[in-house]
């Protein structure tokens, strides 16, 4: 049976259990009203227990089968929490129908279900009205009945014994379950305080604890030079490219021929630059600017064309499905595209001509776009710029130095930036939400120890940039859509009213005031008066809590915190999987209407809704992944910096801002490393303090002081616990 016979076959199945008259069946009488010959019956079974192991169709009554929404059963990823509970979030689908908010599960309820499992659920009643402890409001409410997908194959922990059993704790709170283990079964030898990995066995059985076999010895427990590699084995990065893969990168020649260079527009002319991180390996855009006869600017937003060197289906392009995207931790980076192509070949590299797919616009001189071209071009780059030579020429008054000499180029990023500053307004002017967050950097050693750590804001170089990348992804989205082919787009749905509700509880409580939180434009008041406040970073972090997760799909539902009906991801194909798809897609879009030399079509693809929706998931996930790895990585380094402190007994002080006052102590922010901690009622030693409840605050009996939330005051590291990832501090009086 041919794979097309074989899709048919799986889409037979399923309309007829999607029927309106369809009641639970066996398969064998499934194969029955199919009329399926007895030769290929045996094939039919196997489709079948496809779709069981992906939860398209669910058991019932031991051997009947149905669709999980006939039956109140829902598939999706769990996500647990430390304390034993979890939720289940719905898997995304273009057809889906009904509620798709999370389900909550009970510690009771999760069976043998682990952190990040794909699993059935059977979801119970809505209770909207009640509150409690255990079961949040208006969530629904489920039990898992299956485990379809083992998300963790292998844990990372420390090994420990007690006075009969050996047992891994594992790294992750949220692996709630110690994992038993018998180091005699395995050539390995660890000492008791070594992190090792271990392969799961098969458990079935949640009143017993899971077991593993050994399979590997990181190091001690307390090695911070470590740390990272902890991360890469944890979260089991892809570090190594398959052969294949790197045999048809070694075939990949970086000269251009001759031939693309008739075929594309020639921009090798033109004052392009690039303009990334300092320490930037791989450049994925580059901008143009120049003023026109008619007045207008024609910008030109070049991207590297990953696409002309990684043909769909090829060992290359399968690698970088299965990775997704390339992962930024401190001491490294894990790549999606193996380094020659990441690195060299498609980045956009300064004095060298590359391949681009560049968005080329017309713009107004007020900001607005007249008109835009999508094209295959040749650029190449003027100069490599950092943002910080972009800053100190955007920001350097007449007859002050900065960081260029090359007038030329320091015109054009004032012109670029005049521009993009109109077009930013208007943007704002159309509901956009100031969302942008200031980033930790970790610099280490060469013994892999923090050696620095510094807070990157996002200014007006790197809102340069992100004002044009966010104009091309959303001419590439419309460009997809109006033509109703299937693609992948970048998508933020609405938010619950529920949870805008609960923050604007949060936001009054926190002293401000705040209208309807699902009128757009009450949230960005609220923004605009938290500029520049002490209380900016948490009230804006707690708005994110808020909303739903940006993630990629086949449905434009459009991007809420952009405030853009039309959005995807275009400009870094180098480094995520999603933006590569976006560019094949739209090189077919393009064909169609400007017909260009065969040659072209080696970098077009034609995706089914359905490969597409299960690309969309993937990286979706991948991106998740690594977003959680690189924030535990920067974690775990800002843990290592503070322990160090302790034993070098080098405390310094830094500033701290109280976000939540408990009768146990305080929780602060220190706004510098962008850290939560503890500061205990038991170290405030200069008075006994007494906690009100009403007010939330600490007053002190003797001294009247009182500690509440909003104050900014000084701390020092007080206490670190490795193994939760946890800082406490303690106030310092002021001299």
């Amino acid at each position: 049976m041919s794979k097309p016979e074989l899709n048919s076959l799986r889409a037979g199945i399923q309309n007829l259990l999607a029927s309106r008259d369809y009641r639970p069946m066996r398969i064998s009488e499934i194969i029955s009203i199919l009329k399926i010959p007895p030769a290929e019956r045996g094939r039919v079974r196997r489709v079948m227990d496809h779709l069981l192991n992906e939860g398209v169709v669910v058991r019932v009554r031991k051997d009947r089968l149905v669709l999980p929404s006939e039956a109140d059963l829902v598939t999706g990823r769990i996500q647990m929490h430390e304390k034993g509970f979890g939720f289940v979030i719905p898997d995304a689908s273009p057809s889906s129908e009904g509620p798709t908010s999370d389900i909550f599960i009970s510690a009771e309820d999760t069976g043998v279900a682990m952190h990040g499992d794909r699993v059935v659920v059977r979801t119970h009643a809505v209770l909207p009205d009640k509150k409690s402890r255990s079961t949040p409001a208006g969530r629904r409410l489920g039990r898992v009945i299956r485990v379809l997908e083992r998300a963790n194959p292998t844990v990372v922990g420390v090994l420990q014994r007690s006075q009969h059993f050996h047992y891994v704790v594992p790294d992750d709170p949220r692996m709630i379950r110690d994992i038993y283990v018998n180091p005699g079964r395995s050539s390995l030898k660890p000492r008791i305080g070594d992190r090792v990995v271990v392969k799961l066995a098969v458990w079935e059985n949640r009143h017993v604890n899971p077991e593993g076999t050994l399979l590997e010895i990181i190091g001690p427990s307390d090695d911070p030079s470590l740390d990272i590699l902890v991360i890469v084995k944890k979260f089991r990065f892809r570090v190594d490219f398959p052969d294949e893969a790197l045999t048809q990168t070694d075939a990949i020649a970086e000269k251009i021929p001759d031939s693309e260079y008739e075929r594309r527009a020639d921009f090798t002319r033109e004052l392009v630059v690039t303009i990334d991180p300092d320490d930037a390996r791989d450049h994925d855009d580059a901008l143009s600017l120049k003023h026109l006869s008619s007045g207008r600017w024609q910008l030109g937003v070049h991207i590297a064309d990953v696409s002309h060197y990684v043909r769909p289906g090829s060992a290359l392009d399968r690698e970088a499905r299965e990775r997704g995207n390339s992962i930024y931790l401190p001491d490294r980076v894990i790549p999606m595209l193996p380094p020659p192509l990441s690195n060299n070949i498609c980045s956009l590299k300064e004095k060298v001509d590359r391949l681009t797919r560049s968005v080329v616009f017309e713009i107004e001189t007020d900001g607005s776009i007249h008109s835009h071209v999508f094209q295959e071009t040749v650029i190449r780059s003027s100069a490599r710029l950092t943002y910080k030579q972009a800053l100190s020429v955007l920001q350097a008054t007449h007859g002050h130095k900065h960081a260029l000499e090359n007038e030329m180029i320091c015109h054009l990023l004032k012109d670029l930036w005049a521009l993009a500053s109109k077009i930013r307004a208007r943007r704002f002017a159309h509901g956009s939400l100031d969302l942008d967050f200031p980033e930790l950097k970790v610099y280490c050693n060469s013994a892999g120890l923090t050696e620095r750590i510094e807070k990157q804001e996002s200014d007006i170089s790197h809102q340069l940039v992100e004002e044009f990348m966010l104009l091309a992804n959303e001419a590439v989205a419309a460009e997809t859509r109006r033509h109703a082919v299937p693609a992948i787009y970048r998508i933020h749905e609405d938010p619950d009213p529920e949870k805008l509700e609960q923050y604007r509880e949060q936001v009054l409580a926190s002293g401000y005031s705040m209208g309807d939180p699902t009128h757009r434009g009450e949230i960005q008041k609220l923004l605009k008066r938290i500029s520049g406040r002490p209380e900016e970073y948490i009230l804006k972090l707690n708005l994110l809590r808020s909303l739903k997760r940006a993630h990629y799909s086949t449905n434009p539902l459009g991007h809420f915190g952009l405030a853009k009906e039309n959005y995807t991801h275009f400009t870094s194909p180098i480094r995520r999987y999603a933006d590569l798809i976006v560019h094949r897609t739209l090189a077919r879009v393009t064909r169609s209407r400007h017909p260009l030399p065969r040659a072209s079509t080696r970098s077009e693809a034609a995706y089914s809704i359905d490969t597409l929706e299960s690309i969309a998931g993937h990286c979706s996930i991948t991106e998740r992944v690594a977003d959680e790895a690189e924030k535990e990585a920067i974690k775990l380094k800002l843990i290592e910096y503070f322990e160090r402190q302790l034993k070098e007994r080098r405390l310094d002080t830094f500033e701290a801002l109280i976000t939540d006052v408990r009768n146990f102590g305080c929780f602060v922010e220190l706004p510098e490393f962008m850290l939560s901690g503890l500061v205990h009622v038991s170290t405030l030693a200069d008075d006994f303090y007494h906690f009100d409840p009403v007010r939330q605050r600490l007053t002190g009996k003797r001294t009247r002081r009182v500690i509440q939330a909003g104050t900014r005051i000084r701390v020092e590291v007080a206490r670190v616990d490795r193994f939760k990832k946890q800082v406490d501090f303690r106030l310092v009086e002021p001299q």
